[in-house]
């Protein structure tokens, strides 16, 4: 009963980590957008949103990390794996999409 239900809390959290980066890249997507037409204001609130569906789908990473260091036992999960990798990517696209936001703010000022 134990080990399933530590796959099942697995699983859970690989889903919503999935699930909110993927939003993330969404928002990202949308202010990416709004900067190219100059609309910085919304471009900026759309990061922010992105932001926060990151940290929402760090913090479910955190909770298996620190659970782990706490002395909990998970076997190796491909789909966690994947989930995590999907979170760092998509927290490096953050970064990117700034920098670019902030050139696009530099063009459109000239």
């Amino acid at each position: 009963m134990g080990e399933e239900f530590e796959n099942e809390e697995m699983v859970t959290a690989a889903m919503q980590i999935i699930m909110n980066a993927g939003d993330a890249r969404l928002k990202v997507k949308d202010a990416l957008k709004l900067g190219k037409a100059f609309d910085f204001e919304n471009a900026g609130a759309k990061m922010e949103e992105a932001r926060k569906c990151i940290a929402q789908a760090h913090h479910a990473q955190t909770d298996i990390i620190q659970s782990e260091a706490g002395g909990k036992k998970y076997e190796f999960s491909l789909l966690f794996a994947h989930a995590q990798d999907t979170l760092m990517t998509i927290m490096s696209e953050i970064q990117m999409a700034d920098e670019m936001l902030d050139i696009l703010k530099i063009i459109s000022e000239k």
